[in-house]
């Protein structure tokens, strides 16, 4: 509903203008252009008005449902090559920061704006501990393990949840990546400068939420993959099943 002032209306008694469309059409498509041109023609016919333009409400960067135990992460589908760079890398995580601030922002399948560890405080209170990450050889991710998913927009407005696993295929197979064990391990911190005492969390500066392969332990999650499997997994976005790039989409993060 458009609504204003009218210096001489007559549709209401005490000079509101009412332009209602909820029962006739639907006016969500009309950009705010259209709607600042209608007002300037009804000024012509009726004096100055005023009008309110519906703003649509950004999604939350991290939402928390305690009671179905999910934490939810505001998305977009990330691009597969970045212009700076001269080929397409494998996927190694599955949310980064977009680039430049994400270090990984070129091997990832989602780009996201929170910071990571937000994302770690909302799952401590949710009641879940974090454990210890895994870099390199010989070391294994610990901590509590979660269920990783996307909701992707569907038909009719409908979401569809997928696991996370649906969008990954194997680059020479091009089958579905089989079901990962998914872990909290938190970040290590890190001391920006060496004369100076403070640490960070370490996931704010790399940018990275999940990975696949321990390749990096400045991260929130990881899987029970170690780097014995990366050389003979090379992983790639399931186009099949994904939206184009930029599609915002909701990583779900489910708790025990």
């Amino acid at each position: 509903m458009i609504i204003g002032k009218m210096k001489n209306g007559k549709n209401s008694t005490d000079g509101t203008y009412l332009l209602d469309t909820s029962h006739q059409c639907d006016l969500s498509h009309l950009t705010k252009q259209f709607v600042i041109a209608l007002a300037a023609m009804i000024y012509l016919y009726a004096g100055p008005i005023i009008v309110a333009v519906a703003e649509d409400k950004p999604a939350e960067a991290i939402a928390l449902d305690k009671e179905k135990k999910t934490v939810t992460i505001a998305c977009k589908i990330a691009p597969r090559k970045l212009p700076n760079l001269s080929e397409i890398y494998p996927i190694e995580v599955i949310a980064s920061l977009p680039a430049p601030k994400g270090q990984k922002a070129h091997e990832t399948v989602v780009t996201f704006e929170a910071k990571p560890s937000d994302i770690h405080k909302a799952l401590e209170s949710m009641g879940v501990k974090p454990g210890k990450p895994a870099k390199g050889e010989g070391s294994e991710a610990a901590g509590s393990e979660v269920k990783i998913f996307l909701d992707l927009p569907g038909a009719g407005g409908l979401t569809k949840r997928l696991p996370i696993e649906k969008a990954l295929i194997d680059r020479k197979t091009a089958k579905t990546m089989p079901p990962l064990k998914w872990i909290f391990t938190g970040s290590v911190s890190k001391q920006p400068d060496p004369n100076k005492p403070e640490t960070i969390y370490a996931a704010d500066l790399s940018g990275t939420l999940i990975a696949v392969f321990p390749v990096t332990d400045e991260t929130v999650f990881q899987t029970s993959l170690t780097m014995k499997d990366e050389p003979l997994i090379k992983l790639e976005t399931n186009s099949k099943v994904l939206p184009e790039i930029g599609t915002d989409v909701q990583l779900v993060i489910q708790v025990p």
